[in-house]
């Protein structure tokens, strides 16, 4: 092998953080030889695999007065053309840019709003080689060529260990995640901070670009905005039920479809009666209503005296009216909740109009022979 005179490398791709010269095994090199090392670059200097010095841009001849740490491992004269096996790496000094991080698995976290739930989270992060010796040492090793590419996922495995530790420590829900993203951001560069820093790295820049909850989980918080957009939960909830009953008038009032089939109005019609399908809308918003006050027992409001009343009551305690009784419009024949005093789809007088006869209780008694 011929003794080399000159000691240079020119990485033409831009992706590689680490090179050594030579490639394979070790080189003859002389006292006397010219190492030349650009700007964005370091030289890390071993001999007998053992670093030693570390060289910074400029033109370099290695004499043992430009070499001092192995000076007294020169056991030969020192003549001008004294050979001794060496290795260099060339250590870039550039910032590694678009650099990606992501979660391969989401993360399990544990939300005071939705309980446990799974996070995905991917951003940026730039980083660049501050201590060349330690890096060589502890990541290239004896590898001819190293680059960014191989470094990646060891990097990224790294990140998404603090972000969950830093997501456990402050975060509260997921619905406070938009104004928490700077904060998330910092804490998580200072977290890995020194994770990088004991393999000569540092982070430079660091983003987080999306932190989002599963689809199920987005589609609660989209309703949560369509509530505060309506009103609040029990108008929401209101609404929501206004439209059931919307779509159950809209299904059939009554009877079967062609060849014995049942469409979904007729069988809640068929089960609930007429009777009780129009007191469902009255009692709906006082259920709801109730609900929303704390979870106690529902209750309902008569449509005679306005009692609250239980949920389930076929009677009201307090003026004995038939909670399932109802009035046919003489005019359209429209079915109305007893009690109407004017009819919704013509504006006919209901105050005339007596109401359909009070159904009997399990033993077979009216209100009226209850009170004999």
């Amino acid at each position: 092998m011929a003794l080399m005179d000159l000691i240079e490398y020119v990485d033409e791709q831009g992706n590689e953080m680490a090179h050594r010269i030579p490639e394979k095994g070790s080189g003859e090199f002389k006292l006397g030889s010219q190492m030349i090392v650009r700007e964005n670059q370091w030289a890390v200097f071993f001999r007998d695999g053992k670093a030693y010095d570390v060289f910074g841009p400029g033109r370099h001849t290695l004499v043992t007065q430009n070499i001092p740490l192995i000076t007294a491992i020169l056991t030969t004269p020192l003549y001008g053309d004294t050979p001794f096996r060496s290795e260099v790496f060339f250590v870039s000094q550039r910032t590694f840019t678009d650099l990606k991080w992501g979660t391969v698995e989401p993360i399990l976290f544990r939300d005071s709003e939705f309980k446990m739930i799974r996070l995905r989270s991917n951003g940026i992060y730039t980083f660049q080689i501050t201590d060349p010796k330690l890096f060589v040492v502890k990541i290239v090793g004896t590898r001819g060529i190293f680059t960014n590419a191989q470094i990646e996922d060891f990097l990224r495995g790294v990140i998404i260990g603090r972000l969950s530790d830093i997501l456990g420590e402050s975060l509260d829900s997921v619905l406070d995640l938009p104004r928490y993203f700077d904060e998330l951001g910092a804490g998580l560069k200072a977290r890995i901070r020194d994770d990088f820093a004991q393999y000569g790295l540092a982070i430079v820049d660091f983003l987080i670009n999306a932190i989002s909850p599963p689809e199920d989980v987005q589609k609660r918080i989209d309703e949560r905005s369509g509530m505060e957009a309506i009103g609040g939960m029990d108008r929401y909830f209101q609404f929501k039920a206004a439209q059931a009953i919307g779509d159950l008038a809209k299904g059939g009032g009554g009877g079967t479809g062609g060849g014995g089939g049942t469409d979904i109005g007729s069988a809640a019609t068929a089960g609930l009666g007429l009777g009780a399908g129009a007191g469902l809308g009255m009692m709906i918003p006082g259920m709801l209503q109730q609900a929303m006050a704390g979870g106690a027992q529902p209750k309902v409001r008569c449509p005679n005296c306005s009692a609250d009343i239980p949920f389930g009551s076929k009677f009201c305690p307090n003026c004995g009216t038939n909670l399932a009784a109802t009035v046919t419009c003489p005019e359209c024949k429209a079915t109305l909740p007893a009690g109407s005093k004017f009819c919704p789809n013509c504006g006919h007088n209901m105050s005339d109009v007596p109401s359909s006869a009070p159904a009997k209780d399990d033993a077979g008694d009216t209100p009226e022979d209850e009170k004999k």
